[in-house]
């Protein structure tokens, strides 16, 4: 199968460009997906080459092919061995448009910002851009603004102060209130923090449900706490790799064992917790990908979130599993994991995730419209 090659040299010919189009057409046909889920995929996985100096941005974009829907992708822009060129408000692929990007943000680690057209918002109140422990994750090229907060005013200065910020001024909209940050080291300091957080929510008129992106959280005792006081609750385990996790992760990650995954998330579903996961695609070969991702599925409820590692560095390249630089490779993990999920009933939620595999179909069927 021809797939893009990371070539360094960025050609202004379009019939190169055609030429790459076609490949990807073909490649999409051979996988039996939309050739937009590819592009997509492929601009994630290359990034974008272009004369803004930024590591890492949040860019919103329609594709020719499907102007009707725009989506959000987080990507670095200063890529020079990509294919796609972003020159004014057009993405390019070897001199074809491909797509017009709208809107660049940079990515920086702020207090919170709301996704779903205001239906959700993701909190960052203790300092994620201060954890810097896991060789694969990009927090240290970010700007910070997120200080750490005190427990009980800093959470409702937050909400007030986010609450100005809401497209319609409205935080009862809210369905969903997602902590993310690498901070919380000990169980102890979690559960404190979502004790905290739901008053909190509930004095701003807010009753959505909480997702917590954590691996600290692991005890009975644990579970059945926040099912009396912090629930409706969905626990998002950074599950993100199955081997080489004392090599990439930082220690409160890495001693979280795979085989260990399974239990922890039963034992959070039968104290009556959501449960879900989060993991990179692209840190392990396809054969511990399968067995994973097969072993995970029968003990999550909500559809995990998969994405495309993205290399910013030199060094993070050579984190890639053999194969990983290349497309294929992640057309190959988007049939495998669908396997293993599509029994299951769930199905991708187009704005939870940036760096998706999927974006117009899963499983062969089309998703549902609504914010990316």
């Amino acid at each position: 199968m021809t797939h893009l090659s990371k070539s360094p040299v960025i050609s202004s010919d379009g019939a190169v460009g055609a030429a790459r189009l076609r490949h990807l057409e073909r490649a999409a046909l051979t996988y039996g997906v939309p050739v937009e889920d590819v592009l997509l995929i492929a601009v994630n996985l290359y990034g974008i080459t272009s004369d803004q100096d930024r590591h890492r941005a949040r860019v919103t974009l329609r594709l020719v092919r499907r102007p009707d829907v725009p989506w959000q992708i987080i990507v670095p822009l200063n890529q020079p061995a990509s294919p796609f060129l972003l020159r004014g408000d057009e993405l390019s692929l070897n001199g074809e448009v491909i797509a017009h990007v709208e809107r660049i943000d940079a990515d920086e680690a702020v207090g919170g910002y709301f996704r779903n057209g205001g239906r959700a918002v993701t909190l960052n109140p203790n300092a994620r851009s201060r954890c810097v422990g896991c060789g694969w994750c990009p927090n240290t090229l970010e700007a910070a603004a997120d200080p750490r907060l005190q427990e009980e005013q800093g959470l409702d200065d937050l909400l007030r102060a986010l609450g100005e910020q809401h497209p319609r001024r409205d935080m009862a909209e809210l369905t969903e209130v997602t902590v993310s940050t690498g901070c919380f080291e000990r169980e102890e300091a979690a559960v404190a923090h979502l004790t905290a957080l739901r008053p909190a929510l509930e004095r701003a008129g807010i009753g959505a449900r909480i997702g917590f992106l954590t691996s600290v959280l692991r005890s009975d005792e644990a579970f059945r706490t926040i099912a009396s006081q912090v629930a409706p609750f969905v626990l998002r385990l950074t599950a993100e790799h199955f081997t080489r996790r004392a090599a990439l992760m930082k220690s409160t990650k890495a001693d979280l064992r795979p085989e260990q995954m399974p239990d922890l998330l039963a034992r959070a579903r039968a104290a009556g917790l959501d449960t879900s996961y989060t993991y990179i695609v692209g840190l392990d070969s396809m054969e511990d990908l399968v067995r994973g991702v097969n072993t995970l599925a029968r003990v999550v409820n909500a559809f995990p979130n998969y994405q495309v590692f993205q290399a910013h560095t030199v060094m993070m390249q050579g984190m890639r599993t053999p194969g990983a630089e290349s497309l294929e490779y992640y057309l190959q993990a988007r049939t495998a994991i669908e396997r293993a999920m599509a029994p299951t009933g769930l199905s991708p939620v187009g704005w939870e995730c940036y760096r998706p595999l999927w974006y117009f179909t899963y499983a062969g069927e089309d998703l549902v419209d609504g914010p990316r």
